[in-house]
């Protein structure tokens, strides 16, 4: 799989290829996009934030918003990756693709799977986004395929 570089990233950007809003020049990485957390949101306690610092109760679900927006043009896809600091405290998450077209903050579902207590801030880094080139344009972007989740903002449950 060939993934975008750090010059790639910022290539494709200046190419409107690719935008991403909020963007920080300490949040790129060599090979992808380090993104923060702007909304925590814990379903079993009712919890919602925006700031300060949350704490997630020993095996729990928990769901972020990212603070960037991105965009992706028809010839980009993205994957994302849970960064090791947070595998390293017991938290477990999946992740998908996220398609040529999408715009919008992502939101990000995760699991305490620790027996501890895990304090989360408000603009950490969470989960790297590595971007794939597609070998052509997607003839039907996200947006005109489903985009049940297009322009989304904030945490997003259904």
């Amino acid at each position: 799989m060939t993934v975008l570089s750090d010059v790639d990233i910022l290539r494709y950007i200046a190419e409107g290829k690719l935008a991403i809003r909020d963007y920080r020049q300490t949040s790129l990485t060599p090979n992808g996009y380090d993104l923060s957390i702007e909304e925590i949101r814990i379903p079993a306690t009712g919890i919602t934030a925006k700031e300060g610092t949350v704490t997630v109760p020993p095996l729990n679900r928990f769901l972020i918003s990212t603070v960037e927006r991105v965009e992706f043009g028809a010839e980009v896809a993205g994957e994302l990756w849970l960064r090791t600091t947070w595998a390293r405290r017991g938290v477990l998450a999946s992740f998908g693709k996220i398609d040529a077209g999408f715009r919008g903050t992502l939101t990000l579902a995760a699991f305490n799977a620790s027996h501890e207590p895990l304090p989360i801030s408000i603009g950490e880094r969470f989960a790297q986004l590595v971007f794939i080139p597609l070998s052509t344009a997607a003839a039907k972007t996200y947006g005109e395929r489903s985009g049940n989740y297009q322009d989304q903002q904030g945490v997003v449950v259904r």
